[in-house]
Parts: structure tokens; sequence; C-alpha cells
């Protein structure tokens, strides 16, 4: 997303949060961004079709609606929606949990009372029964994989053997007690995957891996289709 983009979600976030006008300087200042700014996102935001009532030096308030055709959803549908939230809010690390708590905040705001009141009173649970310590670097590894970013790991693998490579992680599965990084690694010349738990420490490099990020996937899934071919062979 670009940074106008996030810009304008939330600028449209605390336009939605409120329920009397406010006015521009004190949105500006909340922001980080100057007045002019505010002025021209906020035409923007009009030209996409928000309702904002208001003019500068009056305030702004957004009216009700915007965004809520696309924003209906079955009863099935929200269950699935709330359910991955609050997997994702048990499993993953606490970044990343934040963020889907904001997701799922953003989704209820523009949702008509009946079905926000459905998500909040939601059954569906995703409990941690054997929590384990989400690795302090995940959001770095995160990020890396978004930007296709080589890291640099210290590893020990179910052996008790340590080492140290540099590798091109482009996935990474959040399952029950582990999680587990898919990656081109340099030194072996071949896919690999890595327990996110036997990792001692990892650095980004802050380069780019020669391959796109899509590639490498294609890559990877042909190569476990070929492996569990020959082995159905067998």
């Amino acid at each position: 997303m670009s940074e106008r983009a996030t810009r304008l979600l939330h600028l449209l976030d605390e336009l939605r949060r409120r329920r009397k006008p406010v006015r521009g300087a004190h949105l500006a200042e909340h922001l980080g961004v100057s007045l002019r700014t505010l002025y021209r996102d906020i035409d923007a935001l009009r030209g996409q079709g928000a309702d904002i009532g208001g003019d500068p030096g009056v305030g702004y308030q957004l009216r009700g609606g915007f965004l809520l055709p696309p924003m209906m959803f079955s009863a099935e549908e929200l269950e699935a929606i709330v359910l991955g939230v609050r997997w994702v809010a048990s499993h993953a690390d606490p970044d990343l949990a934040v963020a889907a708590g904001a997701a799922l905040d953003r989704v209820t705001g523009v949702l008509p009372e009946n079905l926000r009141l459905q998500v909040e009173t939601s059954g569906l649970y995703a409990p941690q029964w054997h929590p384990t310590e989400p690795e302090p670097w995940l959001p770095a590894l995160r990020r890396a994989i978004r930007a296709g970013h080589a890291v640099r790991i210290h590893y020990r693998d179910a052996e008790d053997r340590a080492s140290e490579r540099v590798i091109w992680p482009f996935a990474m599965a959040f399952l029950a007690e582990v999680r587990l990084l898919a990656a081109w690694c340099e030194m072996r010349g071949d896919f690999r995957h890595f327990r996110a738990d036997r990792v001692l420490a990892l650095h980004d490099t802050g380069q780019c891996y020669p391959e796109q990020r899509h590639r490498l996937l294609k890559r990877w899934g042909e190569q476990r289709r070929q492996r569990q071919a020959l082995g159905a062979d067998c």
C-alpha cells in the first residue's frame, strides 16, 4: 500500500470513530500532516465516494453508509473473518495480533448495527491450548518476506548442529505450536524449510534477493509436487 493510500485510510478511520464534527486542524495534528495536505485528502476521499460533511473552519464528519455495500457479508463469511482474526491474535507475533484486531475493527466499523452485533457477540474462539512464546524476530522476518530481502540466520538443526547461512525467505506457515519457514538457501543451493524455534538469531541484510518471490513460490510448489509424485510411484 502506498504512503498516500495508507494516509487516506488512517484519515477515514479517524472520521469513522468520531460521532461529532472534528476540526481540520485537530485531524491534521493527530495524523501528523499539514492542514493543506489534510484538505487535499478530504477532497480525495470525497472524490472516491466518501460522504464527508463540513468545511474548513467548521469541522468534518463522515456520514453513515460509506463503503457499506462492499462490506455486506453473509453470516458464515463474518464467522470466518472473526475466527480467522482471533486465530491470528492467539498464534502470531504481537505486532500481527494488533494488526488483526485493527482490521476487524475496520470491518465492524462500517457494518450495519445488526451485523456489527453479530461480530461483537460471536461465540467462535481460537484459544491457544499449548502457548509457545513467538520468536522476537518474527516481525523482521515478515517484513523481509514482504520486501523480498535476503536474511542471515544462525540456525541449530534437529541434531543440534549449528550453522550460519544466508537465505531468501518467501513463505511462512503458522502452525498450532511451531512456525515453519520456506526459503532458498544459498549454502545448499536449494529450497529448505526451517523451524522458527531453531533460529538462534536473524538479521535482515536489506538486500533484495535476485529472484521475485512469486517465482520462488512457483518453483517451490513444482518441486514439492514432483517429489510427492516420485514418492507415490515408489
